[in-house]
């Protein structure tokens, strides 16, 4: 049974597996891409649990009452209140703003795989159907709701699939509704980054004890700030025990220079998101750096990362393509 709630969902806390007729809450919570604790919290304050109880204590939800909850997160997700969000969906006849109930009373939960082509008022395409319940935590503004769903996802997958399939989607559909909305949902946007960047500590919170020679810089170039991508690689590279320095946004050119010196690592990363940021002189300098003794003198290998390097990255420099080529990239470097 749930201590806090009650909900007598079984010893393990319940949330996986059906026991007769209906849903429990932990199913409810993965077809609606929420946190249960959402749910829960929808039930307590506004009034949405389900109608009938089954078995004593325990908790099932109906299709009309996962239908009702589809609206209440389809209302949610425009930006309404949530108190003036549950007086609509509490209404009888299903709202055009809200996507009908998608499954029937006792059908087997979404698989981990599942996808998503609807909800949250974001085009979010084919994806991984976490990703619909990040972005409406996001436009919620649900700090708990949105760290527990990343976290969830990054345990769930690991770093690279998670960043890959759920996280990168979420944030590009994000971006897209910021373009097509003027400023509207900038503050949307920093949200969900700021909670992307929170689970990454959270995932990762060590850092990799040095190796002589096999230490890997990453910085944004000069005028770059767009630095959440360099710190998904640093988690992920971490976890994999390579030790990383992270120099973060806008490196100036001289303290990149100085990092690079002191550190005497075996790759640097430089990222750029614009290729008005990205310097062809900048990589060829750093790749042309040496440091050692005479006759055993050594260069780092210069990844370039980012769009922004896209017909401007030097000649014989790595240009992995996405997460999991750039760290595959790191790993075989520091392992030379």
């Amino acid at each position: 049974m749930d201590a806090a709630t009650g909900d007598g969902e079984g010893r393990d806390g319940g949330e996986g597996c059906s026991q007769g007729g209906g849903l429990t809450t932990g199913e409810v919570a993965r077809r609606l891409g929420v946190a249960p604790t959402t749910v829960r919290t929808w039930d307590r304050r506004y009034g949405l649990g389900p109608e009938g109880h089954t078995g004593g204590r325990h908790r099932r939800w109906t299709a009309r009452d996962v239908a009702r909850l589809e609206r209440m997160c389809a209302w949610t997700a425009t930006g309404l209140p949530p108190a003036e969000a549950a007086r609509l969906a509490r209404r009888e006849e299903p709202l055009t703003a809200a996507p009908p109930a998608r499954t029937g009373v006792g059908a087997p939960p979404f698989p981990a795989h599942a996808r998503s082509r609807a909800g949250s008022g974001m085009r979010l395409g084919d994806v991984r159907q976490e990703c619909r319940g990040i972005a409406r935590a996001a436009l919620r503004l649900d700090a708990a709701a949105l760290d527990e769903l990343l976290c969830t996802a990054i345990a769930e997958h690991g770093l690279v699939t998670a960043w890959t399939e759920v996280i990168m989607p979420t944030l590009q559909a994000v971006g897209r509704k910021w373009e097509t909305s003027g400023e509207k949902y900038v503050e949307v946007e920093h949200f969900l980054s700021w909670h992307v960047s929170g689970a990454l500590r959270r995932a990762v919170p060590h850092t990799a004890a040095d190796r002589r020679g096999a230490t890997t810089v990453l910085a944004c170039v000069p005028g770059e700030m767009h630095t959440l991508p360099l710190e998904v690689l640093s988690a992920a590279l971490t976890e994999r025990g390579v030790p990383v320095r992270m120099f973060g946004g806008a490196l100036p050119v001289e303290s990149l220079v100085s990092a690079v010196r002191r550190t005497g690592p075996a790759a640097v990363g430089l990222w750029a998101q614009s290729r008005t940021t990205a310097s062809r002189p900048l990589a060829q300098h750093v790749a042309g750096m040496e440091w050692g003794v005479r006759g055993a003198r050594r260069r780092p290998v210069v990844l370039t990362l980012g769009p922004g390097w896209a017909g401007q990255a030097p000649v014989g420099s790595a240009r992995p393509v996405g997460l999991a080529e750039a760290v595959a990239t790191l790993e075989s470097v520091v392992a030379q």
